[in-house]
Order: C-alpha cells, then sequence, then structure tokens
C-alpha cells in the first residue's frame, strides 16, 4: 500500500506542478465568473445613442397618438418639408443621409394598413437585431390597437383578455405522504444536462491523460525500471488515483474560485445593478413600446431572476453535488481503467484508435441518449440506462434533479462500483502483459489472450 500511495504522490505532484494546470485552473474560474457577470454588466451600460429619420408616407405615425416612441438607444424623427408641410420624401432624405447626423432612415409605405406589411431601414451602420426587432414590434403593437380602435372595439376589453388568456403553469411535485414540492422543469433540465456534460467531459479530459502517461513511461522505458520495485497493478492503480485527485483538485478550486469571483463582482462591478430592472428592459424590447397613450394598465410581471433564484434554492444542491462527486470518480476510475489497459497494450498513439472506439462509444451514446432521457426522466429508457455503469455516470446526473428514488439511486451506485471492480480486474490482467511488450501489433484476438494468461 505503501508503495501505491508513493506512486499516487508522483502522479499528483507531477501534473499539480505543470504550467498547463495552473493556467487552465485560473483560466477556467475567470471564464465562468466572466459568463455570469460580464451579460449582466454590458446590459446595464449606457448605450450609444441612435438617431432615426422616420419617412412616414402613411401620414399615421407622425400624430401625437400614434407617436413611435423612442428608448434609452434611439431616437425617432418625423422629418417636414418646410415648403409642403408633408413629410420630407425618401428620395430626399436618402441623398442627403451622408450630410445628416442620423443613423438610419425608417420608412413607412403608404399602403402600410392595405397590405404593405414591409417597412425599410437604411443604415449607415447596422442597427443590431435587438433595435431592428423593438422597431418592427412598436410598429405593430401600434398598427393592432389602431385596427381594434378603428372598428370601434373596446381596447380596455382586448387588454383584459389579453391578460387574462396568460396561463402561467406551475408544477408541484405530490408526495406519497401527500405534502407537495413546487419544481421548475426548466431550471432542472439545465442542472442535470450541465452536471451530464461536465462528467462526459471530465471523465474524457483524465482519462486520456491516464493513456498518454502509461504510453510515455512504457515508450522510454522507465517503467521497467519502476516495475523492479512495484506491481504492474500497483503502478496501474496509483497512476489512475494520482489523476483522479488532480482531477478532484481542479475542480474543487474551479468551484471555490469561480464563487469567489463572483461574489468579488457583485459587491463591486455589479454593486448598482438591479436584475429587476435589467428583466424590464428585456421585457420591453420584446412587447414595443410603452402604450401609456392608451392609458392601459401594464401587467405586473414576476420577475423571472427572483423566480429562479427562489426554485434554485428549494433544491438539494447539496445531494446533486455529493452525488456528481461520486459518479465523476466513479465512473473516471472505471473509464480510466480501460484507458490505462489501452495505453499499455500500444506503443504509439496512432495505434490507439482501434481499441479506443469501443470503450467511448458507451460514453457518447450516454450523451446522445440523456437529450430524450431529459425529456422523461422517469421512464423505462432513463430507468435502465442509469443502472448500466457504463452510461450511469451521465445518464443519472440527468435524472437526479428531477428526484429518484433512494433505492433506484443506491442500486445505480453498487453497480457502478461493481462495474468499476470488474473492468479494473480486466484492464490489469491486460496492463501486467501488456506493459512490456514492444514492437508489435497487437490486435483484439492478442489482448482476448493476456486475460487468461497465469502468473
Amino acid at each position: 500500500m505503501n508503495k501505491v500511495s508513493l506512486i499516487i504522490k508522483r502522479e499528483y505532484l507531477t501534473r499539480v506542478k505543470k504550467k498547463s494546470f495552473i493556467i487552465m485552473t485560473i483560466l477556467g474560474p475567470l471564464l465562468m465568473a466572466g459568463i455570469m457577470v460580464v451579460p449582466i454588466w454590458l446590459s446595464m451600460q449606457k448605450k450609444e445613442m441612435q438617431n432615426i429619420e422616420v419617412i412616414d408616407e402613411s401620414g399615421f405615425f407622425g400624430s401625437n397618438e400614434n407617436i413611435i416612441k423612442g428608448s434609452e438607444t434611439m431616437s425617432f424623427d418625423y422629418r417636414i418639408d418646410s415648403a409642403s408641410g408633408k413629410t420630407e420624401s425618401l428620395k430626399i432624405a436618402t441623398a442627403d443621409f451622408y450630410d445628416s447626423n442620423y443613423d438610419a432612415i425608417l420608412w413607412i409605405p403608404n399602403n402600410i394598413f392595405s397590405g404593405g406589411k414591409a417597412i425599410k431601414i437604411f443604415y449607415k451602420k447596422q442597427l443590431g437585431i435587438v433595435s431592428e426587432e423593438y422597431i418592427g414590434n412598436t410598429i405593430g403593437k401600434v398598427m393592432y390597437h389602431a385596427i381594434l380602435n378603428h372598428n370601434k372595439i373596446d381596447l380596455n376589453l382586448v387588454k383584459a383578455a389579453e391578460e387574462n388568456s396568460q396561463i402561467k403553469v406551475i408544477t408541484e411535485k405530490l408526495e406519497a405522504t401527500g405534502k407537495s414540492k413546487k419544481t421548475n422543469t426548466g431550471l432542472f433540465m439545465a442542472i442535470g444536462l450541465g452536471g451530464g456534460v461536465l462528467i462526459y467531459m471530465f471523465i474524457f479530459l483524465y482519462g486520456v491523460q491516464v493513456m498518454r502517461g502509461v504510453m510515455e513511461e512504457k515508450t522510454s522505458r522507465i517503467v521497467e525500471v519502476i516495475l523492479s520495485s512495484v506491481k504492474p497493478f500497483q503502478l496501474m492503480m496509483g497512476k489512475i488515483i494520482g489523476v483522479a485527485l488532480v482531477g478532484l483538485t481542479q475542480f474543487l478550486l474551479w468551484v471555490i474560485l469561480t464563487m469567489t469571483l463572483y461574489s468579488a463582482a457583485t459587491v463591486t462591478i455589479l454593486k448598482n445593478i438591479d436584475l429587476k430592472q435589467i428583466q424590464q428592459k428585456e421585457q420591453v424590447i420584446k412587447v414595443g413600446a410603452d402604450l401609456d397613450y392608451m392609458n392601459m394598465k401594464k401587467m405586473d410581471k414576476p420577475n423571472i431572476v427572483t423566480e429562479v433564484w427562489n426554485d434554485f434554492k428549494s433544491i438539494d444542491i447539496m445531494t446533486i453535488f455529493l452525488c456528481f462527486l461520486f459518479y465523476f470518480l466513479a465512473g473516471y476510475l472505471m473509464y480510466s481503467a480501460m484507458f490505462a489497459a489501452v495505453g499499455s497494450a500500444v506503443d504509439n498513439e496512432a495505434d490507439t484508435q482501434q481499441f479506443m472506439l469501443p470503450i467511448t462509444i458507451p460514453l457518447i451514446f450516454s450523451f446522445v441518449i440523456a437529450q430524450t432521457v431529459i425529456q422523461n426522466p422517469e421512464s423505462s429508457l432513463a430507468f435502465w440506462f442509469s443502472m448500466i455503469p457504463l452510461t450511469s455516470p451521465v445518464i443519472m446526473m440527468v435524472r437526479l434533479p428531477f428526484g429518484v428514488p433512494a433505492w433506484e439511486l443506491a442500486l445505480s451506485m453498487g453497480l457502478l462500483v461493481l462495474g468499476f471492480i470488474f473492468t479494473t480486474w480486466l484492464a490489469a490482467r491486460i496492463y501486467r502483459t501488456g506493459i512490456l511488450m514492444y514492437g508489435k501489433k497487437v490486435s483484439w484476438k492478442e489482448l482476448g489472450k493476456w486475460l487468461f494468461y497465469k502468473g
């Protein structure tokens, strides 16, 4: 056991001292914290004002009742020909465009209410999709209410109908005891899929590190010196556990540093930012301008950010985190044992392809099937693939946020441990022979023989 601990210590210290490990440990949290902080910070920055000239040939939108309202980033100027008192023509506006201080020209055709459903925007610089959607939605909203008003339809009645017809679906899980618990399917899907993707990535990343480490020691003949002091199984286990501790260290550092950076950002960069204000801005972009000229009462919509946060706090995140660590470590140990066996059987990385494919197919398949499982986490398909050791690390992580019976979780964990023991036994028998085999192309038939060699 002392020899195995020495190998683990060597593998661990060798890798954590590498520049690549240090750089990725620092860059990872910076990127993850940036993904959370930067979009919020950018959304609250003062935007550059865009001046838009409106050429309204219909003559409808220039009146005080139907005027297109500006926003924090756009202002609309209705140009009137001083000689005729009518809207300036598009020909004159485009001819003088580059001599004016306008950023764009909004042209509304005279047949906008009789089949002309398209408006045109001429610009010097691209306005952006948000600005285009704002203009289109605002004009559409004004026209919608103008048509209703023209046909003498009570606008307040229409507004009330719109408000009352927007139904919110609330889901609650009813336990056998009679107690119910509110759930958020979208949030559960995000957490489950995110956990599954992380396990998928970590198993591949660190499993390949084990395989390459074995190949390097084999091709450099260092392994011959090492095996004079330790058994092949001890060497393989020391290498696998050492790399596992490296992966676990990096993951925990990512979590700690990411939360530290995010907490620091909330009291510095984001201290004056109101998340509710961001959500309100998003709603304005979706529905168009504030049509207060109709004296209609706005809908009081709940703060989506607050709702998601409250739902997130109701999740047993500690259980999910501990299960994540278990499935990450157990899944990694099982797959890395097979990766180590492949590394011991070949002399160069080009020869690994024929052996890597059968190993990686279950892992890739579990990632693909996760897209279906997340739609129905309690189906028979989801159950069986969360029990099979080769696919359970990813599939069970997808199911966990939705709630998994304790007996299913215990059975899945037990089968995964048994799967790890069995694959490690198989890998060890291949490893003990392959690690000292040089200059020979190994086939599947040859690997089968190695499993039954005595000694």
